[in-house]
């Protein structure tokens, strides 16, 4: 039973112990990279840090003012461009309001002269009424008049 047991934990560190296997791939990793590789990375960082300070003394500019103050000039094209259309907007904007506004007066208006109208019209017609109650009334009078006059 002793055999058996020994047996069944070889077969399961076998298994499932997967620390030899990991060393021993750490251990071909490290060997791979600093030894066979050696120098080499570093060799080519040395290599690109030369090729960008060649770049940069070829490239850059030496007029680094005269280049900024265009860049100074076109931002204030460009400003002044963005303002022109933000003031152009606003007019848009007002003109807007401002035909509202009108329409709005235009609206107030014809309402106005209707109420006017219909003012007239009541005014009119009291004045008719109290033009015929005068006409009835001086009718009237006329027809005392005559009356006395006649006796």
């Amino acid at each position: 039973m002793d055999k058996i047991a020994k047996d069944v934990g070889d077969i399961q560190s076998r298994l499932l112990d997967h620390r030899p296997i990991i060393n021993a791939e750490v251990r071909y990793f490290v060997r791979e990279f600093e030894e066979k590789r050696g120098h080499r990375e570093s060799r080519l960082l040395e290599n690109l840090n030369k090729m960008v300070s060649e770049t940069n003394e070829q490239i850059l500019p030496t007029d680094l003012e005269g280049m900024l103050s265009d860049v100074v000039k076109r931002l204030e094209a460009a400003n002044h461009m963005a303002e022109r259309v933000q003031q152009r907007e606003l007019e848009a904007q007002q003109s807007m309001q401002l035909q509202v506004n009108m329409e709005h007066l235009k609206d107030d208006w014809a309402e106005f002269l209707k109420e006017q109208q219909r003012l007239k019209e009541e005014v009119n017609e009291e004045h008719a009424k109290a033009v015929g109650q005068l006409s009835t009334k001086y009718s009237e009078k006329k027809k005392d008049l005559t009356k006395f006059s006649l006796l």
